[in-house]
């Protein structure tokens, strides 16, 4: 399948607090009101946590007196009326609160007041605790009535299970440099308005951020251009289109996988799985001739295994993409170089593939897609792995042609000329061994049915942490979350992408 140029939509910005103020005030000369974008804004919010949390629970709203406040008041309506207990547990006395946030606590009705920490134990689960403390305006951490606030929803979540979902930003967190003040709000999520926050898709922000969502607000359309992306489905809108209705498995693009080996039959067998539920139409995977046996016995049944005993075979077959690297092992590092640098579809490069062009990195295309963790960005470019990571990758970018995949709890997607896609799911759960070869496949996929490798690489990382992400929500927890658990659940994280319902 031919490679579609990326779509971007016209929708991929981030903007800094100023900036933010400035799209509201044009807002406001439109005609719009503050309290139509706090209304809007509280009820996307509103629904969103209730697409995060599907098991009505326990929502407490922790406030300040600001506007954030308000958000957080009228997503405790929405909750309220999706069967969730509410409550207000309010850092000031409603006589010191901003005049639009008192008005949405008039509008909200009758609301649970509590004076002190609520009781876990009396709790109906999940505990939700709306961090709507400070909002972009602040500088600095809670400080005065709102640190003992941020200090027992710590503990809440600490001690009793309780989970912090961010209003906007956590409080504490700069909008802009994504520095964590002391005394930050710690989030499990935060639900950014309108548009993302630059500050928020830093690295050094995602301890406290947690997973990333965008709650869309009509009046305050995310501005085209910049040099920094959110991946989601509503700054990637176009990339993951329906099939029709006659759609083939021709059309879904046929990957091959040169992968596995005696000591890492599992990584073979995660891509190929991956593969299959990225959409594949046809999966066949290539293996050493001794690890044959044992990896064709794990393999689901819709994978084709073959053994090989030079890389560059690949190239006798027709696919539409290459998977290449996961558990590969003793290969010799040459005969891969080559496949890599013959191919004439794209490649996802993964594990032992990117070892074998470690120290010498040859001439590779555009369409090829290097998906190193830290440790291989490391061997891949020593030079640039000690600075931050969203400055590490674009010097990447810049000496290299193929599309950058660079793991870690905010992955980094990007290539030269095109900004920095920094993706927005995923969860502690998947710091185990697999995910990466469960990606790959996932990938491959992708590419095999025609996005872009940009796009691929994206929307690849977006659907495995939002698989995750699913898994957890079904029963899994951070410690006990599979590999394959995430490809499980990746048939709703496509359906999430498609029906923006995340």
């Amino acid at each position: 399948m031919p490679c579609l140029p990326v779509r971007y939509d016209g929708c991929m910005g981030v903007v800094t607090a100023d900036e933010m103020r400035a799209l509201e005030e044009a807002a406001f000369q439109r005609g719009t009101t503050a309290s139509v974008l706090m209304i809007e804004a509280g009820r996307g919010l509103g629904h969103a946590v209730a697409r995060f949390f599907p098991e009505p629970g326990t929502a407490i709203a922790c406030l300040g007196k600001g506007h954030n406040a308000g958000d957080a008041l009228v997503a405790l309506g929405v909750l309220r009326d999706a069967g969730w207990k509410i409550a207000i547990r309010a850092a000031w006395p409603q006589s010191e609160w901003a005049e639009l946030t008192r008005a949405m606590l008039a509008a909200l009705g009758e609301v649970e007041w509590l004076d002190g920490p609520p009781d876990p134990a009396a709790a109906r689960l999940p505990l939700i605790l709306l961090d709507g403390l400070l909002g972009i305006g602040a500088r600095g951490g809670p400080r005065g009535g709102l640190a003992p606030l941020a200090e027992e929803m710590r503990a809440l979540r600490q001690a009793a299970g309780g989970r912090i979902v961010a209003v906007d930003l956590p409080s504490g967190v700069d909008a802009d440099t994504g520095e964590i003040h002391p005394g930050a709000v710690v989030a499990d999520l935060t639900l950014t308005i309108g548009v993302p926050k630059r500050g928020l898709l830093m690295g050094r922000a995602a301890d406290a951020v947690g997973a990333l969502g965008l709650v869309p607000v009509a009046e305050l359309p995310v501005p085209a251009g910049g040099d920094m992306a959110m991946i989601s489905p509503f700054t990637l809108a176009g990339a993951l289109s329906p099939r029709p209705f006659d759609f083939h498995k021709g059309r879904a693009g046929r990957v091959g996988i040169l992968a596995g080996s005696a000591a890492y039959s599992g990584a073979a067998v995660l891509a190929a799985t991956g593969a299959l539920r990225g959409g594949a139409g046809l999966v066949t995977l290539h293996v050493p001739e001794e690890a044959h046996a044992a990896i064709a016995a794990k393999c689901p049944p819709e994978v084709m295994v073959r053994a090989l005993r030079d890389p560059r075979e690949l190239l006798d077959f027709r696919y539409d993409s290459l998977v290449v690297g996961p558990g590969l092992g003793g290969v010799e590092a040459g005969l891969v170089r080559r496949l890599l640098m013959d191919s004439p579809v794209p490649v996802v490069i993964d594990a032992d593939a990117l070892n074998a062009i470690a120290g010498d990195f040859p001439e590779l295309p555009a369409h090829h897609v290097l998906t190193p963790h830290p440790g291989e960005f490391r061997r891949l470019a020593p030079d640039l792995a000690d600075l931050p990571r969203e400055e590490a990758a674009r010097a990447f970018a810049d000496r290299h042609a193929p599309v950058l995949l660079l793991k870690g709890a905010r992955t980094l997607v990007t290539a030269a000329g095109e900004p920095l896609w920094c993706n927005s799911t995923g969860s502690p759960g998947m710091a185990s061994g697999g995910q990466g070869d469960a990606l790959s496949g996932v990938i491959g996929a992708l590419l095999a049915g025609g996005l872009a490798p940009l796009e691929a690489a994206a929307c690849g990382a977006w659907l495995c942490g939002r698989g995750s992400e699913r898994a957890i929500a079904a029963g899994a927890s951070e410690e006990s979350l599979l590999a394959s658990d995430t490809l499980a659940h990746l048939g709703g994280a496509f359906r999430d992408w498609r029906e923006r319902g995340r």
